[in-house]
């Protein structure tokens, strides 16, 4: 199963970079904007959320599920079910 969801977090990689790759930028048109009649804006509203950009929301939701997934089944994978700070020495603060 950690080999499974190993290979799903490097194909939901592989694609957000193909799909972030692929969308226009927001000031692509930055010189049509200030003179030009340009259909993007510098700084005006946003147009729709496209399949690029929902699909890049949806990538973005399971890289961070899948991330989570790995780092738990990787812990009880290694036999570390402890917290991070568990091998802390954690002292009571200095009195005057």
């Amino acid at each position: 199963m950690l080999y499974l969801l190993i290979a799903v977090h490097v194909i939901v990689c592989l694609l957000i970079i193909v799909i972030v790759l692929l969308q226009q930028g927001k000031s692509a048109d930055l010189a049509a904007a200030f003179g030009g009649q340009g259909s993007q804006t510098a700084f005006g509203p946003r147009s729709a959320a496209n399949l690029l950009t929902k699909t890049t929301a949806w990538l973005a939701v399971t890289f961070f599920v899948v991330s989570m997934a790995l780092t738990v089944m990787y812990q009880h994978h290694a036999g570390h079910p402890t917290s991070v700070l568990s091998g802390s020495s954690q002292s009571a603060p200095a009195r005057r």
